[in-house]
């Protein structure tokens, strides 16, 4: 996980270096500028550019991989006209290396933007920057944002599930884009938009996917979503030494612990369990038991009223929201990766939208009755980028600790979307609800009572709400942290 950012218009250098500090928590390693050249391995806090440019990239590093196949390199990167910044990972990086040097790509490659960048370079040989760009992610696996300048169009692009934030906007001489929105405030830029998931911004206008996944209609094989789960979390863990799990003992998060736990025996891969909660909460209690089931290390984050207070206002303020059901979840995703962070490692495991896929949600009994359930679940997961996903990041992010969602990989999320409803709530009285996935996370190893314990929001699971609504909103004013 990284920050990108860029202007066009009129600004100057100094800008960009706005924008890079206020973003610096999601890239703390190195930053970087593309001002007329590329500048690597800046001191953002001394660098100073006072001249003015039409066109500028910059970004924050966060280093996760550092061997001698793959690197988490300083950006912008740059090949033949092309200049490029990249937020996210590539899952099938070693593919996508391979499919270069066979097409007569010659060139030693070890960054996810580098991979980006040659894919774009080879097709825009032959097509223009959009067709090019099209291409690229046509033949790509990953969660990201980038944007690619080739000396006269701009493309910026998001993932196909808006995993990885990517804002835009302008004002009267401005033009930008950024991972965050205050990165753009900073340089007075008010009027902002998020991309929507699989679009490409191109010189301004915005170019919708010819069909969204959540569109894609076709008969889902039930027998194929533990192999594609349990893919999604390797995809997710290749590479990596060790990996936390965002942990409340629910079905979701230790379905992923159990699989993660399997690919462990095959691969030195270190894992800890991560749950949030106050003491005695349902939460701890079901996290205690499920990492004892799973013979995992747990460490309990045992949240207080004073934590809650020294916490919200940056929490508030990131997610741009006081409302206490969003700033509830947003605080357990703090917490959690904020010891995440403190144990020395860059990455963490969520359980985040299985509800949205499986039909978790207590609402969705009412769909299924309706009839209704296929349809909203995919409406949900085509709105979950701004309702949960920005939330989560700008949380995890506080702590420059990055998020990787197995269930939404998109080749699982498109098989599921197209399972039938009764396999996912099998009555107007299942109570229980997302059936398939509860029986197969039983199926596969983990106790009835792990996998069929009942579905509890985070922020009530872990008594954060409580906390909010009985001693907090009392006396503090939510909206002025904002």
């Amino acid at each position: 996980m990284c920050s990108i950012v860029g202007l066009q218009g009129k600004f100057k250098g100094n800008d960009v270096i706005k924008m890079l500090k206020s973003s610096k928590n999601r890239g703390p390693d190195s930053s970087g500028v593309f001002l007329d050249k590329i500048h690597t391995d800046i001191n953002i806090d001394e660098f100073a550019d006072d001249r003015e440019y039409e066109m500028a990239f910059g970004h924050n590093l966060l280093s996760i991989y550092d061997s001698n196949d793959r690197v988490s390199k300083a950006q912008p990167v740059e090949k033949d006209n092309l200049v490029l910044v990249f937020n996210g990972e590539i899952y099938n990086f070693f593919t996508m290396r391979n499919f270069l040097a066979k097409v007569g790509v010659e060139a030693e490659i070890t960054s996810d933007a580098e991979i980006l960048i040659y894919l774009i370079d080879f097709y825009a040989k032959k097509l223009d920057l959009l067709k090019a760009v099209e291409s690229a992610i046509r033949l790509i696996d990953g969660d990201y944002a980038f944007a690619v300048w080739d000396g006269e169009n701009l493309a910026i692009a998001r993932d196909p599930l808006g995993v990885k934030p990517l804002f835009y906007g302008q004002n009267d001489n401005l033009k930008g884009f950024a991972s965050t929105r205050q990165s753009l405030k900073e340089v007075g830029i008010t009027d902002i938009d998020a991309l929507k998931p699989e679009h490409i911004l191109y010189n301004g206008e915005d170019i919708a996917p010819a069909q969204p996944i959540y569109e894609k209609i076709f008969e889902g094989d039930v027998a194929k979503i533990d192999k594609m789960l349990r893919l999604s979390v390797i995809k997710r863990v290749e590479s990596l030494a060790e990996i936390g799990v965002i942990f409340s003992g629910g079905v979701d998060s230790s379905y992923l612990a159990l699989l993660l736990k399997e690919i462990s025996d095959n691969v030195a891969l270190k894992i800890k369990l991560y749950a949030v909660g106050v003491e005695g909460s349902q939460d701890v209690e079901a996290a205690i038991y499920a990492s004892k089931f799973l013979n995992l290390d747990l460490e309990i984050v045992e949240v207080t009223e004073d934590m809650v207070r020294e916490a919200l206002p940056q929490v508030v303020n990131a997610i741009g929201d006081d409302n206490l059901m969003k700033v509830g979840v947003g605080l357990t995703t703090y917490f959690a990766t904020k010891k995440v962070a403190e144990d020395g490692i860059r990455v963490a495991i969520s359980g985040q939208g299985a509800d949205e896929l499986f039909g978790g949600y207590k609402r969705y009994v009412q769909s299924f009755i309706d009839g209704t359930l296929n349809y909203d679940l995919r409406v949900d997961m085509s709105n979950m980028y701004h309702v949960n996903l920005e939330r989560d990041d700008a949380c995890s992010m506080l702590n420059s600790v990055e998020l990787r969602l197995p269930f939404l990989d998109k080749k699982l999320v498109e098989l599921v979307l197209n399972i039938p409803d009764n396999k996912k709530i099998v009555s107007m009285h299942d109570d229980m609800r997302k059936s398939i996935l509860r029986k197969l996370a039983f199926e596969e190893g983990l106790d009835y009572e792990i996998a069929y314990r009942p579905k509890k929001a985070a922020q009530y699971g872990t008594g954060i709400d409580k906390i909010l609504r009985k001693k907090i909103v009392k006396d503090t004013d939510l909206s002025s942290y904002l």
